[in-house]
């Protein structure tokens, strides 16, 4: 076997290892809905709301670091193999998306326990960001 093979196959294995995952992908942390026990239907809303909003940063910038992660494992598979070391992979933001994901289903409980009668509506992500 020829060094460039061995490499080739070795930036092969940390690329597809080591990306990060998209916002979509990732499983919702599970949060106790308990800690919203105490909040009227206005509160759920406003905390709701306000999740939400911190979700869309999250999510945008996980997608981001996915899109870099496959642009620089492209580059390491086709043309130059040191780029593999570029690859970032999860990190505290795919924990932050996890955690916020699990934040809004515990707010969707509360929110069902209590007859708030919200609509919590999971939109689809947008296909290029």
């Amino acid at each position: 076997m020829s060094f460039r093979l061995v490499a080739l196959g070795l930036a092969a294995c940390l690329a597809t290892a080591g990306c990060a995952t998209k916002s979509g992908k990732i499983s919702g942390q599970y949060v106790s809905p308990l800690q919203f026990q105490s909040y009227s239907c206005s509160q759920v809303t406003e905390e709701a709301l306000r999740i939400s909003e911190r979700s869309a940063l999250a999510f945008k910038i996980q997608n981001v670091k996915a899109r870099n992660d496959a642009v620089a494992a492209s580059v390491a598979l086709g043309l130059f193999w040191p780029a593999a070391f570029l690859v970032g992979g999860n990190g505290a933001n795919a924990s932050e998306v996890a955690r916020l994901k699990g934040t809004m289903d515990a707010l969707e409980a509360a929110s069902i326990q209590k007859n708030c009668g919200l609509e919590f509506v999971r939109a689809p992500l947008p296909k290029a960001l």
